[in-house]
């Protein structure tokens, strides 16, 4: 929890963003009155649930398709492929559900709720001991451990995966997910790659020798795409008459490599996930992945670097968000704290970074926050992922040294099945336990959007999300539907496009605030 003193501190902040962030005659627009609400409700926790359930929140741009479902979800759709679960309830496993080590996964909740509940457990971080006090390793083990025990209903169902994350996207309020996700070609390219015994440390040999296998593997990839989506709008019934909410949500998607592999399986896996993205609309970027602080990782994070940014010599219109810097002192020792994010940064190209928690073991943290502000590198936080893996929290989390330095923020969820949480909760975290405001959460759901990998120019001009619109828009009004220059920039990019849908329900969020006894319930205080 935060001190007395810190929150204090973190108020009069707030009371100065609200201030420099609205225009003259603050006390009166809708912003200024939401962010009164907000604050009446700071310390009333199920009302605050409330009115952050129904804050619009642009998009969540941290967001692994594997780790999104709830266990709850994961199980159902096993039994639903005629899957098995160990009976032991320590994971999930292909058929045949032959022998006394297997049971059918269909009707097990029904059937077994003993059995049921320690799935559960095993699955996610439910019932993992957190909080002060409690080992972080206990936490990091346990939710890296749950993507092994989940993977066969995973990677056989990527469709079904795809439409439990619009559903719960559009139960947050988003509009927008970025999720991080490898159709099986990508994999399969690594593993070729690795086969092949090319030298990992003679880059230039490697593309030349794998670049005549790309467009076969590329093409499978995408197949799998289609019917991904596919698989995805027909569950939801996006073609019919009775579409449910997560139609509405834009899906785009960021191919990545596991960084814990050898290297030229990383390098393929990288190499796919370049190509797919300059292809394929779809794929927007390319991350890296899996535990910071394995040895593996940490052996041959510059030789990552460096095949980053080679191949964004070759495709320098795809961008990079990193996971870096989800590392704490003792976790790994000091000299594996000094650089990562430095090197995700100044070596690779990354745009946005994923995580950063460990900015202030940085060698050059003050520069590299300076440079960072001033080059708008994003960093998605991850508030409950950081809590349960790495045990940070509260004054611990670098959130408001990010924010003191001026470099650009967005909330994100990470893997909410694996942390059973939605976006919503991080919100509240935010408030609760960093001292953010309503304005500072309003502009990271700007900026969730601002600094997406969507395609098309922004409505914002450079560096003012919220505060500037690019001439095109300037004098338009939200209330009625834009016309001219707007229009047409609104029509070919799908930034503007969300960025616009975004204002207008902010708006109209705001315009309840004014309706605020009859949602939320008695008497405002």
């Amino acid at each position: 929890m935060l001190s007395r003193r810190r929150l204090a501190a973190l108020a009069a902040l707030g009371a100065a963003v609200m201030v420099t962030a609205t225009p003259a005659g603050a006390d009166e627009s809708p912003t200024y009155r939401t962010a009164e609400v907000m604050a009446e409700l700071r310390d009333q926790p199920p009302k605050l649930r409330m009115f952050l359930q129904r804050m619009p929140k642009g998009g969540d741009i941290h967001h692994h398709l594997w780790g999104t479902p709830w266990p709850e979800t994961l199980l159902k759709e096993a039994g639903r492929a005629g899957m098995c679960v160990r009976a032991d309830g320590s994971a999930i496993a292909p058929a045949p559900c032959e022998g006394d080590a297997l049971v059918e996964a269909e009707g097990l909740a029904q059937r077994d709720s003993v059995l049921y509940a320690d799935l559960l457990n095993a699955l996610s971080m439910r019932n993992t001991p957190s909080g002060p006090g409690t080992p972080p390793v206990e936490g990091h083990d346990q939710f890296f451990a749950t993507f092994d025990r989940f993977a066969p209903v995973a990677a056989a169902s990527p469709g079904a995966l795809l439409s439990a994350s619009k559903q719960l996207a559009a139960g947050d309020h988003l509009s927008y997910l970025e999720t991080i996700s490898n159709p099986g070609a990508v994999h399969g390219f690594g593993a070729m790659a690795q086969s092949r015994g090319l030298d990992a440390d003679d880059l230039d040999a490697a593309w030349q020798a794998l670049s005549p296998k790309l467009e076969a593997s590329l093409a499978d990839a995408r197949r799998e795409t289609d019917e991904m989506f596919a698989t995805a709008d027909k569950r939801l019934g996006c073609d019919g008459n009775n579409a449910a909410p997560g139609c509405d949500v834009t899906v785009r998607l960021q191919g990545f490599a596991v960084r814990t592999q050898p290297p030229m399986a990383v390098f393929g896996e990288l190499m796919m996930a370049f190509a797919l993205a300059d292809a394929d609309p779809r794929y927007v970027g390319v991350n890296i992945v899996a535990p910071e602080d394995n040895p593996v990782a940490l052996e041959d994070y510059d030789r990552h670097m460096k095949m980053l940014a080679f191949l964004s010599k070759h495709y320098p219109d795809v961008p990079l968000a990193l996971h870096a810097g989800e590392l704490t002192l003792g976790l790994v020792p000091p000299f594996a704290l000094r650089d990562h994010i430095q090197k995700a940064v100044d070596m690779a190209g990354a745009q946005r970074i994923g995580h950063g928690v460990d900015i202030a073991h940085e060698q050059n943290a003050p520069e590299l926050l300076q440079a960072m502000a001033d080059n708008n590198v994003a960093v998605e936080i991850n508030l409950t992922s950081n809590d349960v893996i790495l045990g940070v929290r509260g004054d611990e989390h670098p959130l408001n040294l990010y924010r003191d330095a001026g470099v650009p923020l967005v909330l994100a969820t990470d893997d909410q099945g694996v942390s059973r949480i939605d976006l919503t909760h991080e919100y509240e975290r935010a408030v609760t336990e960093q001292g953010l405001d309503y304005p500072a959460l309003k502009q990271m759901a700007r900026n969730s959007l601002e600094y997406s990998f969507l395609q098309g120019e922004s409505l914002w001009a450079i560096g003012a999300a919220g505060k500037t619109r690019v001439a095109a828009c300037q004098g338009a009004s939200l209330d009625v539907a834009p016309k001219g220059e707007c229009a047409d920039l609104l029509e070919h990019s799908d930034r503007a496009r969300l960025q616009w849908q975004l204002e207008q329900d902010l708006m109209r969020f705001e315009a309840q605030i004014a309706q605020w006894p009859k949602w939320l319930g008695g008497d405002r205080p």
